[in-house]
């Protein structure tokens, strides 16, 4: 049967509130629910970096639960559009399902309007539903992503990072985010410059995951036993790119090699 919407908008959630509303999963009302602060799995760090084409967006993959591993594989760099990737940081289950809705959002509003949202808007629309997850923020689900991307208009890559208030702010350079991300970004400080050239920057992010895992025990490093790897994913003019992890492993033993000779 055809469904018919009063609702003429672009915004995808605006049209759920309306006529779906028992189809969205409310984490705020979940949280104040909760006798005390909910205890659920959080991802850890994640960083992003600005490239002469683009940006470079990557995450570690473990997951944690106060001191218990609750997943040694998750996700944390979706890609949102064609050219757009949000890397999450915070409890994981709201930080994916925000990643989900962005871009069913994003979908949403080319199919209604004709044209792809202007990368500043979808960095705002992601600055909105932060601050609508900030009641359950409040109970311990905070959700502190970095989004980035490859902005059409301006031919250049660009990135921002939020505060659990849902404020925005851009960078022009680099910008890390998880309980390891301090030590990441120190660590992308030393080799970042501009002009990187791409297998510099998966290199540098790489080694950068590798020192915040060396550091911040939440931080998933590289598990050669598993064969699982750090997500890197590129976004340029002429898309997303993922890279493969044949050439992360390769990466990987070059700078363990190079750090076992120092002694």
């Amino acid at each position: 049967m055809l469904f018919r919407s009063n609702y003429a908008g672009s915004s995808f959630s605006e049209l759920l509130d309306l006529d779906h509303p028992h189809l969205k999963l409310d984490f705020a009302e979940l949280a104040q629910k909760a006798a005390q602060p909910i205890q659920a799995p959080h991802g850890t760090t994640v960083l992003a970096f600005k490239l002469d084409d683009g940006v470079l967006v990557a995450g570690d993959r473990l997951a944690t639960s106060g001191n218990m591993v609750a997943s040694r594989d998750v996700e944390k760099v979706f890609a949102t559009d064609e050219r757009s990737l949000m890397a999450i940081a915070g409890a994981a289950g709201p930080a994916i399902e925000m990643a989900r809705i962005l871009r069913i959002e994003l979908e949403h509003y080319e199919k209604i309007e004709g044209e792809a949202l202007e990368l500043e808007g979808k960095a705002n629309k992601l600055s909105q539903m932060i601050r609508q997850n900030l009641p359950a923020a409040m109970q311990g689900l905070v959700v502190v992503p970095i989004f980035a991307g490859y902005d059409v208009r301006r031919r250049t890559g660009r990135l921002w990072k939020y505060d659990v208030t849902g404020g925005r702010y851009e960078e022009t350079e680099l910008e890390c985010s998880g309980s390891g991300g301090i030590i990441a970004k120190e660590s992308l400080k030393k080799v970042w410059r501009p002009g990187l050239s791409r297998a510099e920057g998966v290199r540098a992010a790489v080694e950068a995951l590798m020192d915040a895992a060396d550091e911040d025990r939440a931080t998933g490093g590289v598990d050669v036993a598993r064969g699982i790897y750090p997500i890197v994913k590129f976004s340029t003019a002429d898309g997303i790119e993922d890279v493969p992890e044949s050439e992360l492993a390769e990466v990987y033993t070059a700078i363990a090699s190079e750090r076992a000779n120092r002694g």
